[in-house]
């Protein structure tokens, strides 16, 4: 996680005031990436390579295309393709926004810090 764990039965005034020098931090990058965070296209393709998507930061398809042999795989099939590939733009997407996050604040890792929140509420969070 981005700085030291910090033990929720046994928070200390350091712990609080450098949590809040973090938060500053991160604000403060956000404030100056929205545009590189609104820039990032995700894409991804099915199985067969005839279906490709793209998505942007948030999951909202921003298009779907279709190769010339798609209609060949069946309606279940390329639902399940057109899925497919708006997954793995989804995917790509959120690896491209985490390494961004990476980059601008060195030891922050979003997928860890994701899962000590999930710990410290005690269940799923999304």
């Amino acid at each position: 996680m981005y700085g030291p764990h910090i033990d929720p039965a046994n928070i200390r005034d350091q712990d609080l005031d450098e949590a809040a020098r973090q938060g500053e931090r991160m604000l403060a990058w956000l404030e100056t990436a929205q545009e590189e965070l609104d820039a990032i296209v995700g894409t991804g393709e099915g199985p067969s390579g005839q279906v490709k998507a793209t998505v942007n930061p948030n999951g909202h398809v921003l298009g779907v295309t279709y190769g010339p042999r798609a209609l060949r795989l069946g309606s279940l099939d390329l639902a399940e393709e057109t899925l497919a590939a708006v997954r793995a733009a989804c995917a790509d997407a959120e690896r491209q926004t985490h390494d961004l996050m990476r980059e601008a604040l060195p030891g922050y890792d979003p997928a860890e810090a994701s899962a000590e929140f999930e710990r410290l509420l005690g269940g799923e969070w999304h």
